[in-house]
């Protein structure tokens, strides 16, 4: 069978035209950016039925697997969910198309959210056509590549767990393992079949638990949970929509706390076995998850924390620590009268330059850089005030962590 997969770039998409290629069916490719062997579409402007039926020739059938969670510029939720789709799925119809799938989403049916209505009016359009459809609503889906996957991981990995109300909110996650195969096996069903099919996990779990889960699955201990009252959590989904590319808004607020979950029976048939549990998600994979979850948060704090100590250095130096005693220390690097002054305010703009820099232009030079400075400082007050090594307190030794830091960010950083 040729099918064309519309978003085979994407997150499901890929999973997809894998699991189909494995079955020998002949995939067409759907991306925005095609190369060689693919096939050119942009739901963003792709809003025609004429625009589709040249890409249709020698189809059998379509997969739409094209979908977003935030706006950004011109790819609205009206244009990638409904005004694209509808186009696609009218020139299926003029081009005679044996079998169209669509991904929709759990909660499509009747969710209240712009993202739920524009997954709707879709799958209503095809609905009426008169071409074999299934519509496949999938629950949360889990993979490790998987964008929410990746947060959740993420979240699950920090110490503590901060939880929107009591974190009783449900979900019934799916493998993507398991929707692929579950589209993979619709399309051998016959073809006068038409269905909508919610596509859930074994595993019904709430948001508190669904954590936990990932937590022990990736062998680390238990975290603290914090709860964060309900109307402070819209409070800030409500300053999240009005920021560019903010995962938490008034829509994806509402999402989470309505829940993500139906009965697994009908996956079960169609599977003809359970399918897979929360529990079983990671399983050997769990070091390379645990790793990438770390390494996901712990950049963020190494650079708040090294933002917090340049800035703080910068502000008592010039402003706060007395400016005689601290023209005295610059009288044992032998630096004296209007010098001294310049060098005094002049380190001081460093420490704050670097200190915003840390968080506004983060980049390997920037890390070596520090190192560098840092490196000078310690050597510069070691030599010049011996007597700070044997201090308690450690003001002079306690740069050697700061370096190692730096050294960590530098070679974790991905940005030049």
């Amino acid at each position: 069978m040729n099918i064309l997969v519309c978003g085979a770039n994407g997150f499901i998409g890929r999973a997809l035209c894998t699991r189909l290629e494995r079955e020998g069916h002949r995939v067409l490719r759907g991306v925005r950016h095609a190369a060689a062997n693919e096939v050119r579409i942009d739901y963003a402007s792709d809003l025609r039925a004429e625009q589709w039926l040249a890409r249709l020739r020698g189809v059998d059938a379509v997969i739409n697997a094209v979908g977003i969670l935030i706006e950004r510029g011109s790819q609205t939720f009206d244009a990638v969910h409904r005004d694209a789709p509808i186009a696609l799925f009218e020139a299926c119809r003029l081009v005679g198309i044996k079998r169209v799938v669509q991904i929709s989403a759990l909660g499509s049916e009747d969710g209240d959210t712009a993202y739920f209505r524009s997954k709707r009016e879709a799958d209503i359009f095809l609905m009426s056509l008169p071409i074999d459809f299934d519509v496949v609503r999938p629950a949360l889906v889990y993979g490790a590549s998987g964008t929410s996957a990746r947060l959740f991981r993420t979240l699950a990995s920090l110490p503590v767990h901060v939880l929107p109300g009591d974190g009783d909110q449900v979900f019934r996650p799916v493998h993507i393992n398991d929707l692929a195969e579950v589209v993979a096996r619709l399309l051998m069903k016959p073809s006068s079949d038409r269905r909508c099919i919610d596509v859930v996990g074994a595993t019904l779990v709430d948001y508190r638990n669904m954590l936990a889960t990932y937590r022990a699955a990736m062998k680390l201990p238990p975290a603290m949970c914090i709860k964060i009252p309900v109307p402070l959590v819209r409070a800030v989904a409500a300053m999240g929509s009005c920021l560019p590319g903010s995962m938490l808004t008034r829509d994806t607020w509402t999402m989470l706390n309505r829940g993500n979950t139906a009965s697994d029976v009908a996956v079960a048939s169609l599977l003809e076995r359970p399918p897979l549990g929360i529990g079983q998600f990671i399983g050997a994979d769990a070091t390379a998850r645990r790793h990438e979850a770390l390494a996901s948060w712990r950049p963020a704090i190494f650079r708040g924390a090294l933002s917090i100590v340049w800035i703080w250095t910068a502000l008592v130096s010039a402003l706060i620590y007395p400016k005689g005693a601290g023209l005295a220390l610059l009288d044992h690097v032998h630096l004296h009268g209007l010098l001294a002054i310049v060098v005094l305010y002049l380190a001081s703009a460093l420490d704050l330059g670097m200190g915003v820099a840390t968080l506004v232009w983060p980049s390997r030079r920037l890390w070596a850089m520090q190192a560098l400075i840092v490196t000078l400082y310690t050597i510069i007050v070691a030599t010049t005030l011996p007597a700070t090594l044997l201090d308690p307190l450690g003001p002079v030794l306690k740069n050697l962590p700061i370096i190692a830091l730096l050294i960590s960010l530098h070679s974790e950083e991905l940005q030049s």
